[in-house]
């Protein structure tokens, strides 16, 4: 594992800017890794042992993402919209899984660990560096029941919805009535009121060159 001063200048830098969060997800990730018994996460071989699931979406998130090297497109990290501060990182080749949760009482020790630091963010920033992992952070040995399907590597389910036709990946399926059907058929997502649309210039790519695109609603005589 690279030193904290490192990542933490990393990460910001990924990010786009250095807050109380980033130093709270890089000491997350030092910590969940030592954990689980990984060293060097990035590595080939590790990074093929580590599943993160992160809570919150905000800036902690992605310093987690940052010094573990999980990514949504390699099915290594995965997303559970709690609205928490916490991560649980497992190995999957040992089976051990602990949850961190940054605890609110370090917020209120920000004046005790650095009284000499002015403005908040500021002061929480050099407080979160110098506070111990026991007082930032509460610890949790967990288990996590992880289904074949949501483990990394190749598709290893494909159906097609019986309303749209549209292929659904690793068992998102949703079973009415005895038929697989997609969420979106099924009314449960996350957008409504759904119209196809065209555009004037549908047959720009990458090799063409560029033009502006204005969009239509889809209509039976573009289509």
């Amino acid at each position: 594992m690279q030193p904290f001063d490192s990542l933490l200048e990393e990460s910001a830098k990924i990010h786009g800017h250095l807050c109380p969060g980033q130093v709270v997800g890089v000491r997350m990730a030092i910590l969940g890794c030592k954990l689980i018994g990984l060293d060097n996460p990035k590595s080939r071989d590790q990074i093929k042992q580590l599943l993160v699931y992160v809570e919150m979406d905000r800036c902690t998130a992605d310093a987690v993402a940052y010094v573990t090297g999980v990514k949504l497109g390699r099915r290594s990290l995965k997303f559970m919209d709690y609205g928490i501060m916490a991560a649980t990182f497992v190995n999957l080749s040992n089976e051990k899984s602990f949850r961190i949760i940054s605890t609110e009482e370090s917020r209120d020790l920000c004046d005790v660990y650095a009284p000499e630091v002015d403005g908040k963010s500021q002061r929480q920033l050099s407080a979160y560096k110098r506070m111990p992992d026991s007082v930032l952070f509460r610890v949790q040995k967990v288990h996590v029941p992880i289904s074949d399907l949501d483990l990394p590597g190749p598709t290893r389910q494909k159906i097609a919805c019986s309303q749209c036709g549209q292929i659904i990946r690793d068992g998102r399926e949703i079973v009415k009535e005895g038929q697989p059907i997609c969420k979106p058929c099924s009314g449960n997502c996350y957008f409504s009121n759904a119209m196809e649309i065209c555009w004037s210039e549908m047959s720009w790519s990458p090799t063409n060159e560029t033009k502006s695109i204005s969009l239509t609603p889809l209509k039976k005589e573009c289509c």
